[in-house]
């Protein structure tokens, strides 16, 4: 689970390109150590938004710098972005959850019914559809650099195609040519360098044969086929939430936000935060939300000197984060899903109340932000919280002997009730 986290937060670039990659790489790793997929999707996806969007040089950095006016912010967007990195609990929180769970060794919530099967009945998957079983073909020649290399020529080449989109070689500085790339021109192009890469490099060390890297392609492609669909339809309703000419929720959001701005100062960056869970975890987008809020947050906060402005948008990228991960319609979690080959619902289901605990207490770190106005003292009080909230679980929930007959209502399916009491 250690080595999942860490080679997630090592794929920063992209989150598409983490939760595929993470999950192609660790799925035989945990499937061998009894980690259950719902497990395993969480772990990519509680790595992929947080890590991208404390990463400067990621797509979301660049997704952000687009949705800022340097008039209005009085700075450029991406010296915005790295500003507001200290400021957001929820990433950072995310992090330090994973990391503390995993060393602490327990689970609650639904999670905590998968673990056992994974453990106890060697079943990871509990309920839901279950991807066939592949057997996984060793090659002996095979040395750990011939995983490492491509995802470090994969990383580079998103990376350098992403400043090559923005003008870096037309003369155009790596600030702003970074703030100004199109990552949905730039990702791909970088995908399929790397791509192209590997399938030489595998070949020439003969590890593999032409025949079966191309092969490997459109099994990918098929592979892919359930996320598509449900990212589709996912983007129709972000679509039918966010157009101007349907309903419109900039606008509303916009109303309610000003409303309360006058009186409400200090408390102001944990009502952004919530706002902005609302919002993601309704249209199933974080890029959408910080698109809406950032500009409204940099309205409502006319001094960037103000602590408030940088905390305002740390709760606005915070919030669109909490929400993306909670939201069934958002991409990065049906890629999750996609990356750790578990049931949808399943992986919903299991990671909502860990995303919620973190949301909970993300929450009251911005009210305590907000009247300190420090960083140096609000963000080790956030990560205390965390850390005693998680003892206190354990003390409580944690000590309870699990018994997989008493289950709560609505979680199990009669059928599958019957498969694990045989």
């Amino acid at each position: 689970m250690l080595a999942t986290f860490a080679l997630g937060v090592l794929i920063f670039i992209d989150d598409y390109f983490n939760c595929l990659t993470v999950g192609a790489v660790m799925r035989p790793v945990t499937d061998s150590h009894k980690v259950s997929r719902a497990k395993l999707a969480y772990l990519i996806d509680a790595t992929a938004a947080p890590v991208c969007m404390i990463a400067p040089i990621s797509s979301w950095a660049a997704a952000v710098s687009g949705s800022v006016d340097p008039e209005t912010a009085g700075m450029s967007g991406i010296k915005l972005f790295c500003m507001a990195i200290p400021y957001n609990f929820y990433s950072l929180l995310s992090l330090v959850f994973i990391i503390a769970i995993c060393l602490m060794k327990f689970d609650y919530g639904p999670m905590r019914r998968h673990e056992w099967n994974a453990l106890n009945k060697n079943d990871l998957f509990t309920e839901g559809e279950r991807a066939e079983s592949v057997e996984v073909k060793f090659n002996e020649k095979s040395k750990i650099m011939d995983l490492v290399l491509p995802v470090i020529v994969l990383i580079f080449c998103c990376a350098f195609a992403m400043i090559y989109v923005g003008g870096f070689f037309d003369g155009v500085d790596f600030i702003t040519a970074f703030s100004d790339t199109d990552a949905t021109v730039a990702l791909p192009w970088g995908a399929i360098i790397a791509l192209v890469f590997t399938i030489i490099y595998l070949i020439a060390r003969k590890l593999i044969t032409f025949k079966d890297a191309m092969k490997s392609v459109p099994e990918g492609f098929i592979a892919m086929i359930a996320p598509i669909i449900i990212l589709t339809l996912a983007t129709s309703l972000k679509n039918l939430t966010t157009g101007e000419e349907i309903l419109n929720a900039s606008a509303f959001v916009e109303g309610a936000m000003s409303s309360v701005a006058a009186g409400l100062q200090s408390l102001l960056p944990a009502i952004i935060f919530l706002v902005a869970v609302f919002i993601a975890f309704a249209t199933g987008t974080s890029w959408g939300t910080f698109g809406i809020l950032i500009p409204i947050v940099t309205t409502v906060f006319h001094d960037p000197t103000n602590p408030l402005f940088i905390m305002g948008i740390s709760a606005c990228l915070a919030g669109a984060v909490c929400g993306d991960h909670c939201s069934p319609i958002s991409d990065t979690t049906i890629m999750s899903s996609a990356g750790a080959e578990s049931d949808h619902l399943n992986h919903v289901n299991t990671q909502l109340p860990y995303a919620l605990t973190v949301a909970g207490i993300s929450f009251v770190s911005f009210i305590i932000a907000g009247y300190i106005q420090s960083v140096v003292f609000s963000l080790p009080i956030a990560i205390l919280l965390t850390i005693a909230t998680l003892f206190i679980l354990k003390g409580t929930i944690g000590k309870k002997e699990f018994d997989p007959n008493k289950v709560s209502k609505g979680l199990l399916s009669q059928e599958t009730l019957d498969k694990m009491n045989d």
